[in-house]
């Protein structure tokens, strides 16, 4: 999967710039409502997002930035999706490696996949994209859906003339 693939999956109506979110618990509830309304997924997403990162914790320290990408079991997903909020101020996940350690994050891609190797592929993509330290930074400046869309075009482009 590619950068461009991830527009399959990228939703507009559940993507959120310089959102005020000020905990964890604030963010899946927020993503819960939006989604909930937008039928992309069933009653019990809130609660079981809520036990999933607590049991795997999925905050990654990116060097000044910190994201992290939550997500449930498929059955809790009615229409797939990626949402994407680029924080105000970061809030605090625990480490995907050590879940002792608190990450400060500011960009979370929520994932709302059904086939689990659907989902295995937009963790790797997602991860690929955030190993790149200019391209996360660039993300936390983001505004808006569109331009999202325009840096991972321009990214994607770039990436493909290297291999």
């Amino acid at each position: 999967m590619n950068y461009k693939d991830l527009f399959k999956y990228l939703t507009p109506s559940l993507s959120f710039f310089n959102k005020n979110i000020f905990s964890k618990d604030e963010l899946f509830k927020d993503i819960y409502e939006h989604a909930f309304k937008q039928n992309y997924v069933t009653e019990e997403f809130l609660e079981k997002i809520e036990l999933r990162e607590e049991k795997f914790p999925t905050g990654i320290e990116l060097g000044t930035i910190g994201a992290a990408i939550p997500h449930t079991d498929a059955e809790y997903v009615k229409n797939e999706f990626v949402s994407v909020y680029v924080l105000e101020e970061p809030i605090i996940f625990q480490s995907m490696e050590d879940s002792t350690q608190d990450v400060q994050v500011s960009i979370v891609f929520v994932l709302g996949i059904k086939e689990a190797h659907s989902q295995l592929e937009m963790l790797q993509t997602l991860i690929a994209l955030m190993q790149d330290e200019d391209l996360i930074h660039r993300f936390k400046d983001l505004k808006n859906f569109g331009e999202m869309k325009l840096l991972l075009t321009e990214e994607g482009e770039k990436k493909n003339e290297k291999n």
